[in-house]
């Protein structure tokens, strides 16, 4: 009789914990795929950021503020030019941009001290946010909305963008495809040589300006990608609106242990889930709060992130 009690107690508990787990999931799938969508999108802004330290040991400060631009040039180029058109352009002024600001802002200071190059890092954010702020007239300009991405579908019971589904699936493939870049071909493996051991490389004749350059070519292209996916549905761009999604994307960054691609990434998506699970308990004031709160444990008890190598001091 005993046994029989038991055994109906645990099935008590066990089908309370299903409906409970069903009820949640119900009632917080919209801010779960929210989430999953979010995460994608600061995914491919934490790489940006993730490949430029793994080779300068340089944190890019503008690489928020060129998403930012990347979204603003494809709003003024759909005014004139049709989409198909459009976007293609803006992948490719975006990358023109990232590829002048490494030019102009970093090449020079190759060699001068870590701390100047930051301070150049932070010049040139402030000066896209205020070329923006001189276009714009600080206004918000509206993102166009994208054939079949920006169209509303229903999962579940749920309705969001289509733009949510697709985010997660692309930026996987583009991670894919990114480490095969990197592990097989030759500029992939220059990379990885420079990411070891900068003047070692230098020594074995590869050309770091053209390993640089290509690094931060590959960066503002998946930020422009990025910029898509997040316009299409956050639609307002204001010339600050690069700050924060910069900002997480880096935790992000950290998070995972910056250096490492697939770090960058996981880390992304759980901020982003996170985040949009805390708005949907009603606590939107703090969902900003948590990524930061977030960063100062993972520098407290994990220095280096989940994958980040552990530094040795060589005696």
């Amino acid at each position: 009789m005993q046994i029989k009690d038991l055994r109906s107690g645990h099935a008590h508990i066990h089908i309370v914990s299903f409906i409970f787990m069903e009820n949640f999931f119900r009632t917080n799938l919209p801010y779960i795929l929210a989430g999953i969508s979010t995460g994608g999108q600061y995914a491919l802004i934490a790489i940006g950021y993730t490949m430029v330290y793994g080779i300068l040991r340089l944190i890019n400060f503008a690489h928020g503020d060129v998403f930012m631009a990347a979204g603003l040039v494809l709003i003024y180029a759909a005014t004139v030019l049709p989409l198909f058109i459009s976007i293609p352009l803006m992948i490719v002024v975006t990358v023109a941009i990232g590829f002048a600001i490494e030019r102009v802002a970093y090449r020079p200071l190759r060699s001068a001290p870590r701390m100047s190059v930051m301070i150049s890092a932070i010049g040139v954010s402030y000066l896209i946010q205020n070329l923006a702020l001189y276009i714009t007239g600080g206004l918000t300009k509206y993102y166009p909305p994208i054939p079949w991405i920006s169209d509303s579908i229903q999962i579940a019971g749920a309705m969001t963008k289509r733009v949510t589904v697709i985010t997660p699936f692309l930026t996987i493939a583009l991670v894919v495809a990114l480490v095969i870049l990197i592990r097989k071909t030759k500029i992939g493996m220059a990379m990885r040589t420079v990411s070891r051991d900068f003047e070692t490389a230098q020594l074995m004749g590869i050309k770091l300006d053209s390993v640089i350059s290509t690094t931060f070519i590959i960066g503002t292209f998946l930020a422009a990608i990025g910029s898509i996916l997040f316009f299409s549905n956050y639609t307002g761009v204001t010339p600050t609106v690069g700050a924060m999604p910069g900002l997480k994307a880096f935790v992000a960054a950290v998070f995972g242990g910056i250096g490492s691609i697939p770090g960058a990434v996981i880390g992304a998506f759980l901020i982003g889930v996170c985040e949009n699970i805390i708005k949907g308990m009603g606590l939107t004031t703090f969902s900003d709060a948590f990524t930061f709160v977030l960063l100062i444990l993972v520098l407290m008890f994990m220095p280096t992130g989940i994958f980040g190598e552990k530094a040795t001091d060589k005696v």
